[in-house]
């Protein structure tokens, strides 16, 4: 199974960590990079992207797996 990826705050800029590995992946300086960065990586291993804010609660969440709730109209 994929593993999610995260978007937190670090001190020195935000982290790009997937979820249970001890470093991240990439640090930058904006946020608005690092979620391009982790959702490039989710989007390859089909997870979810989970986006923190500055206070470390979850943001928003954008899942780009295969969704087990299909939408039938």
């Amino acid at each position: 199974m994929a593993k999610n990826v995260h978007v937190t705050k670090r001190e020195n800029g935000w982290a790009v960590k997937t979820a249970g590995s001890e470093k991240a992946v990439k640090i930058t300086s904006t946020q608005k990079e690092a979620i391009e960065i982790g959702k490039s990586i989710a989007q390859n291993q089909q997870s979810e992207l989970i986006i923190h804010g500055t206070d470390g609660k979850i943001r928003e969440k954008n899942s780009y797996g295969n969704d087990p709730k299909s939408i039938k109209g």
